[in-house]
């Protein structure tokens, strides 16, 4: 494509801003349209609301207009929404109508959730000509593309555990923390139940389905293993506060069993009291492999040598992967896409 990649931008939360700031600063790309949420944005140009110079491009909630600018491609950032089903039928409109989307809120792998949700997409990517790629950090690059990519070294493998482990005291938006995080709640409320573990359960069995479907390993059932901490003092955090005894970590944990036991384990660990005993000093991301040879991957997120900076590492590293995207997404034919795996381990065959 000679012409640079007519992009819109689909809300400007912390990570749409991100996005939009890395749409705006490569001359590859070229920004059509902008829709938001918030009714005080509406009519504001792009560049304003991203920090940057004018660009002509105004804010709005027509989905008619950002279809009448014609983008290759909407770069979809709205934050993750109960149920998880929330944004569907936006993700079939912009399909059906021929526009390719990158999302950072799930739909990393619709097969996960069985055939009759995959078809849904496939079926408005056919009649659209159009692409569908879910992608962030975490679903998207530390199972799918880092541990997939490390067990192509093992000559036996038995056993996979991802820790993620996210100090979340600068998330700043009250709504995300508070509702869709379930910080500041009655712990009893995130029951095994409850919509937030339904949530996370749909969103994280996509990393977990993906990976053993690359590895040829059929598991028996996923096995929820959750633990809510409540807070052990009052706390002041970005988004507000949070009381004593209310929820100030969540454990999210999920065993993929086979043969009766754990082969996959992803364990999503979100705290408001990263100095507490169980959290101090530990990665960010710790990769571990069991087998031969065994094998353990941290990754650790460094924030910006910049007191001046608004965006956190977290909002540079979820938005990084959907940049990095658009090409690839824009060029590839129509359909759900999967990234490419190079040569991960695969289970020897029964006979």
């Amino acid at each position: 494509m000679s012409r640079p990649i007519r992009v819109a931008q689909w809300a400007t939360g912390a990570v749409g801003k991100t996005i939009l700031r890395g749409v705006l600063d490569r001359d590859d790309l070229e920004l059509v349209g902008l829709y938001v949420y918030g009714d005080k944005k509406v009519g504001r140009d792009a560049g304003d609301i991203a920090r940057r110079p004018a660009t002509g491009v105004l804010a709005t909630r027509d989905v008619d207009e950002i279809l009448a600018a014609e983008p290759d491609v909407v770069m979809h950032a709205p934050r993750l929404q109960v149920p998880y089903e929330k944004h569907d039928q936006d993700l079939l409109r912009l399909l059906g109508a021929g526009v390719n989307v990158i999302t950072t809120a799930g739909q990393h792998f619709p097969r996960a959730h069985g055939s009759e949700r995959e078809a849904m997409f496939l079926e408005a990517c056919e009649k659209g000509s159009s692409t569908l790629f879910g992608v962030g950090v975490s679903p998207g690059i530390i199972g799918e593309r880092l541990a997939l990519a490390l067990t192509g070294a093992s000559m036996t493998l038995d056993r996979i555990t991802i820790d993620e482990v996210l100090d979340a005291r600068r998330m700043p938006d009250p709504d995300f923390a508070f509702t869709v995080m379930g910080m500041g709640s009655d712990p009893a409320t995130l029951d095994g139940s409850g919509p937030l573990p339904t949530l996370y359960a749909s969103l994280y069995l996509e990393t977990i389905a993906f990976m053993c479907e690359r590895m040829g390993v059929t598991y028996d059932e996923v096995v929820p293993d959750h633990v809510v901490v409540p807070a052990s003092r009052d706390l002041e955090v970005a988004a507000g506060r949070i009381a004593a005894g209310t929820v100030g970590s969540t454990e999210w944990r999920w065993h993929a069993m086979r043969d009766g036991r754990p082969f996959l384990t992803l364990a999503i660990i979100w705290t408001m009291e990263p100095d507490r005993e169980e959290y101090a000093g530990r990665d960010h991301w710790e990769i571990h492999v069991h087998g031969k040879p065994e094998m353990v991957m941290t990754v650790n997120l460094v924030e910006p040598d910049d007191p001046t900076s608004r965006t956190t590492a977290g909002q540079f590293v979820t938005a990084g992967p959907a940049l990095r995207a658009i090409r690839p997404v824009v060029e590839a034919p129509p359909g759900i896409f999967e990234p490419p795996v190079f040569a991960p381990f695969q289970m020897p065959r029964e006979s």
